[in-house]
């Protein structure tokens, strides 16, 4: 009878209430709600689109590209910026897609006085570069005698790791850039104009490629930070330091707990903000609290 009135009010059949009926008999106890405690059922599978969904240092080859076109005095059309991404790169994907991908890094054809559509970057990252190179000018114009020291990351196919990073006779180091299928080598460095690369700051690692992940998974803001500090403690002399805006050059500091964070989990978190709470609070309650002392920022 209580199963028969369960269907009618949740508006379910019968024998789904016996089945959960069947697993709630099963399962074993919450201890904090002291009541059966089921399994959520698995999540669908996202399918990665290996066409669009590109890592970081690809997206970097994107961009390049298209400004190395403006700095030839040359407008690059879809198709064109197609072949020349093929060439640098082994993306095998279609015209549509490249398209998709110029639209997720904010490029737009625009059209001009004259008619003409022109690839063009989103406004506010414009604007970002221009104040960047001003900046840079006013160092300059000031005789700023500090060196600039500029970091970047790159990746090679890995086929044979031996001498990947060498010295030549004159000391200086360099690259010799495998080539091959298989997995990447992620590359980590920074240098001067004035001085060459920094002194033991290579960081090089391998990482492999998966059906369920992309390259980028290997390089965090983590090992980005550990990388960074060593190669700080590494410069002779006060420097002005370059780097772009990669998503693993920033992090969050102290991140709030996320909606599937545990109980105890958010109790931890609120105790150390200092925050009163009571024991007989729910989740729910408890997660009222963290959005109001939430404050989450970015720290490069």
């Amino acid at each position: 009878m209580a199963q028969q009135k369960t269907s009618e009010a949740c508006g379910i059949s019968i024998g789904s209430v016996k089945i959960i009926t069947s697993e709630g008999s099963k399962a074993p106890l919450d201890p904090e709600t002291e009541g059966p405690k089921f399994t959520s059922p698995r999540k669908t599978f996202k399918r990665i689109k290996f066409a669009t969904d590109i890592d970081d240092f690809d997206q970097e080859v994107v961009q390049r590209t298209v400004h190395e076109y403006y700095d030839k005095g040359e407008f690059p059309t879809s198709l064109k910026f197609l072949s020349k991404f093929q060439e640098k790169t082994d993306y095998k994907g279609s015209k549509t897609s490249m398209w998709r991908i110029l639209k997720s890094l904010k490029f737009r054809y625009k059209k001009c006085n004259d008619g003409r559509r022109f690839l063009m970057e989103r406004n506010d990252i414009v604007a970002m570069r221009v104040r960047f190179l001003r900046q840079m000018v006013n160092l300059r114009k000031n005789n700023d005698v500090r060196p600039v020291v500029y970091l970047d990351e790159t990746w090679v196919n890995q086929n044979h790791t031996r001498n990947y990073i060498w010295q030549n006779s004159e000391g200086k180091e360099g690259f010799k850039v495998p080539t091959g299928k298989g997995g990447r080598i992620i590359i980590c460095h920074a240098g001067s104009s004035s001085f060459g690369f920094v002194n033991n700051s290579k960081l090089v690692f391998r990482c492999k490629s998966g059906p369920t992940e992309d390259y980028h998974s290997h390089m965090n803001s983590v090992i980005f930070k550990d990388w960074f500090i060593q190669m700080l403690n590494n410069l002779e002399e006060p420097c002005v330091i370059v780097m772009d805006n990669a998503p693993y050059h920033s992090g969050l500091v102290d991140n709030y707990p996320k909606s599937n964070e545990k109980k105890i989990n958010v109790q931890k978190w609120l105790q150390e903000k200092g925050v009163q709470f009571s024991p007989l609070e729910t989740l729910p309650e408890l997660r009222e609290r963290v959005k109001e002392v939430n404050t989450t920022r970015k720290k490069i």
